[in-house]
C-alpha cells in the first residue's frame, strides 16, 4: 500500500490511514528496533507518528494514579451496529472548507483512534482504529477539565465552595500572584489575566515549563526552575484583567484542583472514583498522570476508555441523573448548558466557534441542537446535543494538537449527525 499525505498550515503528514501505528510498527518486537521504539527519555513520544502510539499507552511512560471503577456490575451497554452504523457511514456532509465528504471516510482524515454514538442512551455506532481496543483508555488531554471542573461546580451547588471567593482564601501561597485578587468563578470560566502561553506549535511557550514540573515531559539535565504543580503555580503573574475576557489557559484548572483536594482533602482520582466512575458503572478503570510529588494532573491528565467517557457524556445529556440517582445536580448542568457571555468568548479570536461561550470549563455552543462539549489537543471530543438526544466520544491523534486542525470536519460532521437523529 502507497503511502497518503494530508498538508495543515504547510506541513506535510503521513494522513490517517498510512500512520496507522499497527502498520508502522511501533514498539512491536521483543526488543522493538531501536527506530521503532518510543521512549519517555527522548521526548519525543508526543510527535507524530508516534503519537498514534502513545495515546492508548500513557500509563507506560508517565506515573499514573487509578481511578477505580468500584467493585459494582458495569452499566450495560449494548452493542452497536446494523441499519443505524450502516447510515451513519453514508451521511453526507459539507465540510468548512467547502468539500463534500461522507462521515465514514472522514473518520481518517481526522485521525480517529475511537468514537461512540448514543442516541437516547443506546450505542448505535462504535468504531475503533490503531491502538486503541474497547477495554483501553485512551488519553482524554483536557476533556479532564471538563470532569474535574463538573465536581467544582458541584462542590459549589453543595456549599462547599463559594465560586465568588476569592483564590487567597484558600490557597495563601498564591498571594501576590496572577490569583491574587482572581475569584474561583473566573477560573472556572477561564477569565483570567495571567502570563501564561499555551501555543503547542512554540517550544518557547509557558505550556511546556508547566509540563515539565508535572512530569509530563522529561527535565533535561540541569534544568531549573519548579519541579512539581504545587511549585510552578505560584511563580505565574497577571497579565490583563480578570473577568473581561476568555483566554484557555490549562494552569487555571491545575490551580482549581489544589482548591477542591485543599478543602476536601480528597485526591482527585477519589473524587472522580466515588462521584463518577463508580456510580455511573464503568466498566473499566481510569488513569490519571502525576507529577513528580503525587498529584493528578487536572488539567489534562486522564485516559479512559471510550465507553466509560461516553457514560459521563450521557450522565450530563440526562441532567446528571443516572439510573435513579442524581449524580450532578440538575442545577449544575442546567448552568453549563446556558453558557456564559460569547461576548468574552469572541474575544478571545476562535474564528471556527462563533457564537460559542465557556462555562465551567465546557466549550457551549449555543447551536440549535444545544450542544456543548468537552474538548482535548490532538482531536479529543465528547459532545453532547440534548434536543438530538446524541452524545458521540471520540479518540483521535491527530499530528496538530490545535482543534483548528480538526473542527472543519469534525464541527459540520457532529452537526449533521445531530440534525439527521433529531428528525427520528
Amino acid at each position: 500500500m502507497s503511502e497518503g499525505f494530508l498538508e495543515f498550515d504547510g506541513v506535510r503528514y503521513l494522513d490517517g490511514q498510512s500512520s496507522d501505528p499497527r502498520r508502522l510498527g511501533w514498539m512491536e518486537g521483543t526488543p522493538p528496533p531501536a527506530d521503532q521504539q518510543i521512549r519517555f527519555a527522548d521526548d519525543r513520544f508526543l510527535d507524530f507518528p508516534q503519537i498514534r502510539w502513545t495515546l492508548s499507552h500513557m500509563r507506560e511512560l508517565v506515573p499514573t494514579v487509578n481511578v477505580w471503577r468500584g467493585d459494582g456490575p458495569a452499566s450495560r451497554f449494548d452493542e452497536a451496529g446494523g441499519s443505524d452504523a450502516a447510515t451513519i457511514d453514508k451521511l453526507a456532509f459539507t465540510d468548512l472548507d467547502g468539500r463534500e465528504r461522507r462521515w465514514d471516510a472522514s473518520l481518517a482524515d481526522a485521525y480517529t483512534d475511537g468514537i461512540l454514538v448514543l442516541h437516547r442512551g443506546r450505542p448505535i455506532y462504535e468504531r475503533y482504529f490503531g491502538a486503541l481496543q474497547p477495554h483501553v483508555p485512551h488519553s482524554c488531554f483536557s476533556i479532564t477539565k471538563s470532569y474535574a471542573a463538573t465536581l467544582a461546580a458541584t462542590l459549589v451547588h453543595e456549599g462547599v465552595l463559594d465560586a465568588e471567593q476569592r483564590i487567597p482564601h484558600w490557597l495563601p501561597e498564591m498571594r501576590g500572584t496572577a490569583y491574587d485578587d482572581a475569584t474561583l468563578r473566573q477560573v472556572m470560566d477561564m477569565q483570567i489575566g495571567v502570563a501564561y502561553s499555551e501555543i503547542y506549535a512554540d517550544p518557547k511557550a509557558h505550556i511546556w515549563d508547566y509540563a515539565r514540573a508535572g512530569g509530563l515531559r522529561p527535565r533535561p539535565a540541569g534544568t531549573s526552575g519548579a519541579a512539581s504543580f504545587y511549585e510552578y503555580l505560584p511563580t505565574l503573574r497577571p497579565e490583563g484583567r480578570h473577568g473581561e475576557a476568555f483566554a484557555y489557559k490549562t494552569v487555571n484548572t491545575e490551580l482549581m484542583a489544589w482548591i477542591m483536594k485543599r478543602v476536601t482533602g480528597q485526591p482527585l482520582a477519589q473524587m472522580l472514583s466515588e462521584r463518577l466512575w463508580a456510580p455511573l458503572g464503568c466498566e473499566q478503570d481510569g488513569y490519571l498522570g502525576v507529577d513528580p510529588t503525587g498529584v493528578p494532573m487536572g488539567g489534562g491528565g486522564l485516559s479512559a476508555t471510550l465507553r466509560d467517557l461516553a457514560r459521563f457524556g450521557e450522565l450530563m445529556r440526562r441532567e446528571g441523573e443516572w439510573n435513579g440517582r442524581q449524580l450532578v445536580p440538575a442545577a449544575v448542568v442546567a448552568d453549563i448548558r446556558r453558557g456564559s457571555d460569547p461576548a468574552k468568548f469572541a474575544r478571545a479570536g476562535y474564528t471556527l466557534l462563533p457564537g460559542y461561550s465557556y462555562r465551567s470549563m465546557w466549550w457551549v455552543s449555543h447551536n440549535a441542537l444545544g450542544a456543548f462539549e468537552a474538548r482535548g489537543i490532538h482531536g479529543q471530543r465528547l459532545y453532547v446535543a440534548p434536543a438530538a438526544d446524541l452524545v458521540v466520544a471520540r479518540f483521535a491523534s491527530h499530528p496538530v494538537a490545535s482543534s483548528a486542525a480538526n473542527d472543519p470536519i469534525t464541527l459540520p460532521a457532529l452537526l449533521a449527525l445531530g440534525r439527521m437523529l433529531r428528525e427520528r
